[in-house]
C-alpha cells in the first residue's frame, strides 16, 4: 500500500485511462486494426517493427503463426474476452445476487436447501468442473458461457446473501415487510440501496476472475474456438515462437496482465471512496 496519496490518487488515473482506452479500442477496433480479424497478411513470425522494420514495417507487432497481424489480432481478442467476460459476469450476478437476496429473505428450509446446493458446487474445483462439462458438451460460446456463469455465480450467491442478512435486520427492512411489502419490491427498495458498493466491488473482482479464466480456457483449447480471435488463444497458438526468438506471445499476454491490474487498481480506489 503506498504511503503517498498523491502517488496512489495518480496510480488510480493513470489505471483508469489505461482501463478506457481498453474499452475504446475494442468499441473501434474495425477503424483501429491495420488488418480484418482473420486475414493472412504476411509471412509467419514476422518480428515487431523495431525487429524486423526493414521487411515490413506496416507489422507494429509483427505476425503470428499464419501469418496474421498480432497488433490486429489482440484488438480484436481483447473485445471478444472482454464482451463474454461481461456477458458471463452480468448473467452470475443475475443468478447469484437474485438468489442470494431470496435466500436471505425468506430463510427457513429454502435458505438452507440454497445454501447447501452452492456449498456442493464450490466444493468442486472450478476448473476441473469446468473442463469435464466442456468436455461433455462441447466448448461452444453459449455452453462456455453459461458453464463459467453458473459456477461463479456460487461465490456472488455467497456474498449476496450476507449483505442481505444484514439488511434484514434492520427495522426499516422489518417494517417494509410487516407492509405487506412483496421480495421484488424488498430487493429493489430496500436491499439494493443499501448494498451498492460491495456488490460493484464484486462485480468488478468477479469480471477479473472470469477474464483470467475464459483466457485460461482458451489456452487450453476449450475456450474461445479458431478462427475467433481471444487473447489466450493467442498466447499457446504462439507459445513455441519464443524458441525463436519472436516476441508474439508476450503481447496477448502483457493485454492481460495490463488490462487485470488497471481494473484492480480502478477498483481499489472506487473501495476506498466508498469507505470514506
Amino acid at each position: 500500500m503506498l504511503k503517498n496519496p498523491g502517488i496512489g490518487r495518480a496510480l488510480s488515473y493513470l489505471a483508469a485511462a489505461v482501463v478506457i482506452l481498453f474499452l475504446l479500442a475494442c468499441l473501434f477496433a474495425e477503424w483501429v486494426a491495420p488488418f480484418p480479424e482473420t486475414a493472412v497478411v504476411g509471412s509467419t513470425w514476422s518480428g515487431a517493427f523495431w525487429q524486423d522494420s526493414s521487411e515490413n514495417p506496416a507489422f507494429i507487432l509483427g505476425t503470428d503463426q499464419l501469418g496474421r497481424d498480432v497488433f490486429s489480432r489482440i484488438l480484436f481478442g481483447t473485445r471478444n474476452t472482454i464482451a463474454i467476460s461481461l456477458i458471463t459476469t452480468i448473467f452470475a450476478f443475475l443468478v447469484g445476487a437474485t438468489t442470494g437476496f431470496v435466500a436471505a429473505i425468506e430463510g427457513g428450509w429454502l435458505d438452507q436447501i440454497m445454501s447447501r446446493i452452492v456449498d456442493l458446487l464450490m466444493a468442486i474445483p472450478t476448473l476441473i468442473m469446468t473442463l469435464m462439462i466442456l468436455a461433455i458438451l462441447g466448448a461452444s460460446l453459449p455452453v462456455l458461457v453459461c458453464v463459467v456463469a453458473v459456477i461463479d455465480a456460487t461465490r456472488v450467491f455467497r456474498l449476496s446473501r450476507l449483505v442481505a442478512l444484514n439488511v434484514s435486520s434492520l427495522e426499516y427492512f422489518e417494517s417494509a415487510r410487516l407492509r405487506g411489502e412483496g421480495i421484488a419490491w424488498l430487493i429493489r427498495k430496500e436491499i439494493l440501496p443499501n448494498v451498492r458498493v460491495p456488490l460493484l466491488t464484486e462485480f468488478g473482482l468477479r469480471f477479473c476472475f472470469v477474464f483470467l479464466f475464459i483466457a485460461s480456457l482458451s489456452f487450453l483449447g476449450l475456450g474461445i474456438q479458431p478462427p475467433t480471435a481471444d487473447l489466450g488463444g493467442m498466447v499457446r497458438d504462439n507459445a513455441s515462437a519464443i524458441s525463436y526468438g519472436v516476441l508474439a506471445p508476450l503481447f496477448p499476454a502483457l493485454a492481460i496482465a495490463i488490462l487485470v491490474v488497471s481494473i484492480n487498481v480502478s477498483l481499489d480506489r472506487y473501495i476506498r471512496r466508498g469507505q470514506k
